[in-house]
């Protein structure tokens, strides 16, 4: 059964997700185009993929969108450049997602390496968050040990480590552009944050546990049995 993301998923989504970014500084009409083309890109991504694979993809959307709006619009922690949640976001937490699974298939052999540099960055960079960097980061650092958690103790430690790579780059690329920029410190809690902050990935850790937990119960779920009709 298919299940994995091809491994050249790891360049190829990547790429794509920076070259929109890039697009969406140029002008404020692009974001509705850019977000069109996002989930035909997303629906093609799936194809390869298992059933469950997809309904998991389908999850982490919903998880991350849900966070998005209640991050982002709701709480102002962080705001996009036109105050608005683009139209390419949802989708783009699709590709986001399996990029870091395509990575984690990529470097099968080497999965060990992954998730230890994974776990190695995070820490160093949730620790340099506390007074060694420019900008204080201690709601960042509250994210790090439950990455940290799954990335000794999580089934999916090497999807994880690929999927932390991916949002490294994608944050230090998307604060840097200007496409959003994170508060300098929890709205109503006053907690300093980075920009971008170092536990940020332990969000997508959530939304990979979500979607695999509701997913395996999906799949487990038959109408048919719990009518008593289910054919023997």
């Amino acid at each position: 059964m298919r299940s994995d993301a091809p491994a050249w998923y790891a360049l190829a989504l990547p790429a794509y997700v920076f070259a929109f970014l890039a697009v969406d500084t140029q002008g404020q009409g692009l974001q509705l185009a850019i977000g069109a083309l996002t989930w035909i890109v997303l629906a093609a991504a799936c194809v390869p993929l298992a059933p469950e694979q997809r309904l998991r993809v389908a999850l982490v959307v919903v998880a991350a969108t849900v966070g998005e709006v209640v991050g982002s619009l709701l709480w102002g922690v962080y705001s996009y450049r036109l105050g608005n949640l683009p139209a390419y976001i949802p989708p783009g937490h699709g590709l986001v997602y399996l990029s870091g699974l395509g990575l984690s298939v990529a470097l099968r052999r080497h999965t060990r390496l992954l998730v230890g540099v994974a776990a190695v960055v995070a820490a160093v960079w949730g620790i340099a968050g506390l007074g060694l960097l420019p900008r204080l980061d201690v709601a960042g650092a509250f994210g790090v040990p439950l990455l940290l958690l799954f990335l000794w103790r999580g089934r999916n430690r090497a999807v994880y480590a690929g999927v932390f790579v991916v949002v490294c780059a994608l944050e230090l690329y998307g604060t840097w552009l200007g496409v959003w920029t994170w508060n300098e410190a929890l709205p109503g809690l006053g907690v300093p944050d980075g920009n971008p902050p170092s536990g940020v990935a332990s969000g997508y850790v959530c939304f990979d546990v979500f979607a695999v937990v509701v997913a395996a119960r999906l799949a487990g779920w038959n109408p048919l049995r719990r009518l008593g009709v289910e054919r023997a």
